[in-house]
Protein backbone atom coordinates (compact mmCIF):
# COMPACT_ATOMS: atom_id res chain seq x y z
CA UNK A 1 0.00 0.00 0.00
CA UNK A 2 1.33 3.98 -0.97
CA UNK A 3 1.87 5.51 2.10
CA UNK A 4 2.86 9.53 1.36
CA UNK A 5 4.53 9.70 4.59
CA UNK A 6 7.01 7.66 6.85
CA UNK A 7 4.94 5.54 9.27
CA UNK A 8 6.71 7.90 11.97
CA UNK A 9 4.69 10.95 10.67
CA UNK A 10 1.32 12.57 10.97
CA UNK A 11 -0.11 15.16 9.52
CA UNK A 12 -2.54 17.56 11.99
CA UNK A 13 -3.47 20.95 13.33
CA UNK A 14 -0.56 22.81 13.87
CA UNK A 15 0.34 26.02 16.71
CA UNK A 16 2.52 27.35 14.20
CA UNK A 17 0.34 27.79 11.02
CA UNK A 18 -2.67 25.72 9.77
CA UNK A 19 -1.62 22.10 9.00
CA UNK A 20 1.99 21.10 10.36
CA UNK A 21 3.78 17.78 10.19
CA UNK A 22 4.39 15.66 12.98
CA UNK A 23 6.38 12.93 14.72
CA UNK A 24 4.36 9.91 15.76
CA UNK A 25 7.68 7.98 17.38
CA UNK A 26 10.95 9.14 18.55
CA UNK A 27 13.34 10.01 15.42
CA UNK A 28 17.14 10.32 15.74
CA UNK A 29 19.68 13.55 15.55
CA UNK A 30 20.69 13.58 11.70
CA UNK A 31 18.77 11.80 10.51
CA UNK A 32 17.38 12.42 6.78
CA UNK A 33 13.29 11.75 7.00
CA UNK A 34 13.10 12.70 3.43
CA UNK A 35 12.50 14.35 0.21
CA UNK A 36 10.42 17.38 0.36
CA UNK A 37 10.73 18.55 -3.25
CA UNK A 38 12.23 16.94 -6.76
CA UNK A 39 13.70 19.43 -9.25
CA UNK A 40 11.35 20.34 -12.21
CA UNK A 41 12.03 22.69 -14.52
CA UNK A 42 8.38 22.24 -16.07
CA UNK A 43 7.46 24.14 -12.76
CA UNK A 44 7.83 27.76 -12.07
CA UNK A 45 9.96 28.01 -8.86
CA UNK A 46 12.01 24.85 -10.40
CA UNK A 47 10.51 21.94 -7.62
CA UNK A 48 7.47 19.65 -7.81
CA UNK A 49 6.72 19.50 -3.52
CA UNK A 50 6.03 15.88 -2.54
CA UNK A 51 3.55 15.62 0.38
CA UNK A 52 6.41 15.85 2.90
CA UNK A 53 7.18 19.16 1.89
CA UNK A 54 3.91 20.42 1.91
CA UNK A 55 3.34 19.88 5.76
CA UNK A 56 6.71 21.10 7.27
CA UNK A 57 6.43 24.40 8.94
CA UNK A 58 8.80 27.58 9.41
CA UNK A 59 10.47 27.90 12.78
CA UNK A 60 13.27 30.49 13.82
CA UNK A 61 14.09 27.79 16.27
CA UNK A 62 13.97 24.73 14.09
CA UNK A 63 14.75 20.97 14.91
CA UNK A 64 15.36 20.34 11.28
CA UNK A 65 17.03 21.65 8.49
CA UNK A 66 16.39 21.67 4.59
CA UNK A 67 19.48 20.01 2.82
CA UNK A 68 19.97 20.74 -1.06
CA UNK A 69 21.83 18.24 -3.45
CA UNK A 70 21.51 18.06 -7.34
CA UNK A 71 18.29 16.89 -7.70
CA UNK A 72 16.01 17.02 -4.28
CA UNK A 73 15.53 19.35 -1.44
CA UNK A 74 15.76 16.81 1.56
CA UNK A 75 15.29 17.64 5.46
CA UNK A 76 17.53 16.44 7.90
CA UNK A 77 16.79 16.43 11.99
CA UNK A 78 19.12 18.77 13.69
CA UNK A 79 18.03 17.62 16.99
CA UNK A 80 16.36 13.97 18.28
CA UNK A 81 12.81 14.81 18.02
CA UNK A 82 10.26 13.46 20.28
CA UNK A 83 6.76 11.57 19.98
CA UNK A 84 4.68 14.83 19.19
CA UNK A 85 6.90 17.49 18.19
CA UNK A 86 6.10 19.51 15.29
CA UNK A 87 8.38 19.24 12.64
CA UNK A 88 10.01 22.79 11.66
CA UNK A 89 12.85 24.14 9.63
CA UNK A 90 13.99 27.82 9.04
CA UNK A 91 13.25 28.86 5.64
CA UNK A 92 11.37 31.44 4.23
CA UNK A 93 9.16 31.24 0.66
CA UNK A 94 11.31 32.26 -1.69
CA UNK A 95 15.08 30.28 -0.52
CA UNK A 96 14.43 27.78 2.08
CA UNK A 97 17.81 27.77 3.40
CA UNK A 98 17.19 31.31 4.87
Amino acid sequence: MYRPLPNYLTIKESQIEGLGLFATDGIDEDFVIGITHIRDDRFSDGYSRTPLGAFFNHSETPNCEVIYDEDFIKLKTLTKIKAGDEITAKYTFYNPTI
